[in-house]
């Protein structure tokens, strides 16, 4: 090689090093530097790898952020919703559910059709309060929700629906159990107090025969009394104990028997009414011997107080579906109405207050009922027929084979 040509060579080299560190340092360059040399005339080819695609703009990068941000909200199992220019952008499958697959699109007045939601979803995000508004009958008549908006970095909101239906139904219960007990208390004290302040008067404490009436009456509230006191701390144990299931195994057949001659001897006449039932002998079942006699004492006791006089109260024993046992209280009475029949179990619901009062009710027996059938893992049903009689079935969980020998009546 001549040595012109060295010199063309290495000059070429150098061009080619000195360019490629170049455009390294400027970013452009991304791999490999290739250098081939074509025939005599000390041609070069620069070869470099194509630099990678740069982000995408405008319309691609909206389609790419918008799907992250819904596999993002698809997570949460709460109502999301994201809104962009006051129209929703993006909705999970709960806020679909709950507003309409319509929504995505539509302006966020029209998605959440809430008086009290309009002014926060388009409210300007410098202003946006940071407690949550209630909303209700979003869905349903009786939901009630609770939305929470926030601002993102990009200008738009985040909407967030926390659904607090059973809550304020929870509270709602809580509070009309206060009211009804403070009620029901109240009610005999006022007229215990009124007798004292009665008997208190000379000429109505000296006169005897209007003194023992009076305090007949006074005795009968007191135990009235008394008896909505026991209620009341009855269920609350059952209540405190519902989340641990008995295990004790119960002759259900000796503790129907027991309370029927219990109830027999302290009810005179009405008590030779009690019919005891029972094609097959039932197996033992699974529970708790206090709550269990309980039961039987409320809705046995029901029946004979509802039940026309002189007619039978049945109890019926027998093996029920699905290794269970069915216990059956029938009366032959007025019946009651089918409106009635789905509110029998609440707390402090009566048919007929007058009468129940007037029988000893203290409005708590089938709530009691039924928070026991519960703690057994068991199911209640009550049938009526209006002017034939009411049934009520209780299903108790049949204990299993290998236990039948180690029966007991528990503690």
């Amino acid at each position: 090689m001549r040595h012109d040509d060295s010199l063309r060579v290495v000059s070429a080299l150098f061009l080619l090093v000195a360019t490629a560190a170049l455009l390294w340092w400027a970013g452009a360059a991304a791999g490999v530097i290739a250098a081939v040399l074509a025939g005599g005339g000390g041609l070069f080819w620069l070869g470099r790898r194509a630099p990678p695609p740069a982000p995408p703009t405008g319309a691609a990068a909206a389609s790419d952020d918008g799907d992250r941000v819904q596999l993002l909200i698809e997570a949460i199992t709460e109502p999301i919703l994201i809104i962009a220019d006051d129209r929703v952008a993006n909705a999970n499958a709960a806020a679909l559910a709950l507003l309409g697959a319509h929504i995505v699109g539509e302006h966020a007045r029209l998605a959440i059709r809430h008086p009290e939601a309009a002014e926060r979803l388009t409210a300007p995000l410098a202003t946006l309060p940071g407690a949550p508004v209630s909303l209700v009958g979003i869905g349903t008549r009786e939901a009630r929700w609770e939305m929470q908006v926030g601002a993102l970095d990009d200008g738009r909101r985040l909407v967030h629906l926390s659904d607090r239906t059973g809550s304020h139904a929870a509270e709602r219960m809580r509070v009309d159990f206060v009211a009804n007990a403070s009620h029901e208390l109240r009610t005999p004290l006022a007229a215990i107090l009124g007798f004292v302040e009665t008997l208190a008067d000379d000429k109505a404490g000296g006169d005897p025969p209007t003194r023992r009436r009076f305090l007949k009456v006074m005795d009968d509230e007191a135990r009235r009394m008394g008896r909505l006191v026991d209620d009341l701390m009855s269920l609350s144990r059952i209540e405190a104990d519902k989340f641990r299931a008995p295990d004790s195994p119960i002759d259900l057949v000796r503790l129907v028997e027991e309370v029927r001659a219990t109830l027999a001897a302290s009810h005179g006449n009405r008590g030779r009414d009690l019919t005891v039932v029972m094609a097959q002998a039932p197996p033992p079942v699974v529970g708790d011997t206090a709550q269990l006699s309980q039961l039987l004492h409320n809705l046995v006791g029901n029946a004979m107080k509802y039940g026309k006089p002189g007619t039978p109260v049945t109890i019926t024993l027998a093996p029920g579906p699905e290794t269970m046992v069915q216990l059956t209280v029938a009366d032959e009475g007025e019946g009651i109405p089918a409106e009635h029949l789905p509110r029998l179990t609440e707390r402090f619901y009566r048919v007929d207050s007058g009468r129940s009062r007037a029988l000893g009710g203290t409005g708590l027996g089938l709530a009691i009922v039924k928070h026991i059938v519960e703690r057994h893992r068991g199911r209640l049903d009550i049938a009526s027929i209006a002017g034939v009689g009411t049934t009520v079935t209780v299903l108790l969980p049949a204990l299993s084979s290998n236990c039948h020998g180690n029966i007991t009546q528990g503690a």
